[in-house]
């Protein structure tokens, strides 16, 4: 089966014989345990529908959903859209100032929430309430249905919106095909641990359902990976670059819960080489796969490439764009002008993915499209066979080298340490941040920033020192802030 109407997904994939595993029972369900099948979740949607009808929602209203990270973000986003409703997935680990202002952006006719949000209505989460629903409401394929976030490194997120034609029909369908070799097998056990507000998990919904592997488990929290994928040992595991970071002790130790996985997948960042090679090495399997997606929310995907145990190496490679899905071009960032194959510059991408605009910044959003191409505010090289290299975002570019390749050598070098952030502070010698919980040997250090461009002395923190979005990537600018005083970079900021 494909995907089409997110409505009414869950009843159309009822049949199928997949078990879904939660790490903790759903928020808006505390009573119904943490074991599914598919027609179970069903039944929940329907009744997550009618509690919202029950509530005032209508078709075309937006629904804004803010709570503690979990898979029912995506349930109740299908029960607004079953509704004609557009929902609006914010994630809970907003500061209360952002969520404020995406809120006052948004204008919902109802928050659902289990937060403190000043807003005239609010429905809480502890709250809800099983109903009848109305029949589903259908849309245009190209009429708004669902707005989402970015991860926000660079200070308040934007808004994105998508529709039926954007994110499903373009990015969910092909998904949901079942590929030989790289594809999901109904004998497959899919793990995911990811941040649910975020519209990855909603293409991945869509798509997984279809599938309809033998179970799903879900994390809504990275820490719960050694109970649940010990007892329930995924196959293929999609999972936030961080969460991949932080199970690197665990995938090196006797209790390896990742013995089984034959395709690891991650989007949202690019992952430091290291982190790939051990989780890479905690398979059994004889050929293990990697397929590491770069794309963008307002995008979705616009490469990837499968790394093997072998050519896991220190390269910022992405791959080549996806075939009849995703153009890629290269210019000055100054002219913005094309440069020619193997020149750094901006990236622009062109994909039929492309959102339809920015929630109360539509001129911002203006400002990144020209025409059918969109500015992706990163700074990359396309090589003469058409691959990407990714070398910084333009906001936190250093003249003459690229801080995430550095960032690659310092973990490649220090494989103790957690991760190492390497910022870039205006008029002056980038600084590095290494992250570990232990103390930093200032010998070691001397050798691995060795033949390296000039950097300032280190500073160490600990993982939960370091400010990160849902999606667990670092708040460059906010990081930076901190430590100077300023948020001042060497790049114009003027596409983030």
């Amino acid at each position: 089966m494909k995907p089409h109407d997110m409505g009414t997904l869950f009843e159309q994939c009822a049949g199928a014989a997949t078990t879904v595993r939660l790490d903790r029972p759903f928020d808006i369900a505390p009573g119904r345990g943490d074991t599914f099948t598919i027609a179970q979740l069903a039944d929940l949607v329907l009744d997550a529908a009618g509690w919202l009808s029950e509530a005032g929602v209508r078709p075309g209203d937006r629904v804004a959903v803010v709570k503690r990270n979990h898979w029912d973000y995506d349930l109740l986003a299908c029960a607004a859209v079953r509704l004609g409703a557009v929902p609006a997935l914010l994630s809970g680990h907003l500061p209360d100032d952002t969520l404020e202002t995406l809120v006052k952006r948004l204008d919902p006719a109802l928050v659902v929430t289990d937060r403190a949000v000043s807003t005239r209505r609010v429905l809480r989460i502890d709250e809800f309430a099983a109903a009848r629903p109305p029949a589903p409401h259908r849309r245009h394929d190209d009429a708004p249905l669902i707005i989402n976030h970015t991860s926000g490194t660079t200070g308040v997120p934007k808004l994105v919106v998508h529709t039926t034609r954007t994110i499903i029909d373009t990015l969910a369908r092909p998904e949901s095909v079942r590929w030989p070799v790289i594809g999901t097998r109904r004998d497959d056990v899919m793990g995911n641990a990811s941040s649910y507000a975020h519209g990855r998990t909603f293409c991945w919904t869509a798509s997984a359902l279809c599938l309809a592997p033998r179970e799903i488990v879900l994390l809504s929290d990275a820490s719960s990976a050694a109970r649940m994928f010990g007892a329930h040992p995924p196959t293929v595991l999609e999972a936030l670059p961080a969460a991949y970071v932080r199970w690197r002790p665990l995938a090196a130790g006797p209790d390896n819960p990742f013995h089984a996985v034959r395709r690891f997948v991650s989007t949202y960042d690019a992952m430091h080489p290291p982190v790939i090679r051990t989780m890479l090495r905690a398979s059994h399997h004889r050929r293990p796969l990697w397929m590491q997606g770069w794309g963008q929310t307002e995008t979705g995907p616009l490469s990837f490439r499968f790394l093997t145990r072998r050519t896991a190496n220190t390269t910022r490679d992405l791959g080549r764009p996806i075939p009849g899905m995703a153009r890629l071009r290269v210019v000055d960032p100054q002219t913005l002008a094309p440069v020619p194959r193997g020149t750094a510059g901006l990236l622009f991408a062109r994909t039929r993915a492309r959102c339809a605009g920015y929630v109360g910044e539509q001129d911002r959003w203006d400002t990144k499209a020209d025409g059918p191409w969109w500015n992706t505010g990163d700074l990359g090289i396309l090589s003469r066979t058409g691959a990407v290299t990714l070398l910084d975002r333009e906001v936190d570019t250093v003249a003459g080298i690229s801080c995430l390749a550095v960032e690659d050598t310092l973990e490649d070098r220090l494989p103790g340490v957690a991760e190492c952030v390497l910022l870039a502070a205006s008029g002056g010698h980038p600084i590095p941040v290494v992250v570990t919980d232990t103390e930093l040997d200032l010998t070691e250090w001397r050798l691995a920033v060795a033949g390296l461009p000039p950097m300032a002395e280190p500073v160490v923190l600990r993982w939960d020192d370091v400010p990160r979005t849902g999606t667990g990537k670092v708040r460059r600018l906010e990081l930076l802030a901190r430590l100077v005083g300023a948020a001042d970079t060497n790049g114009s900021g003027r596409w983030t």
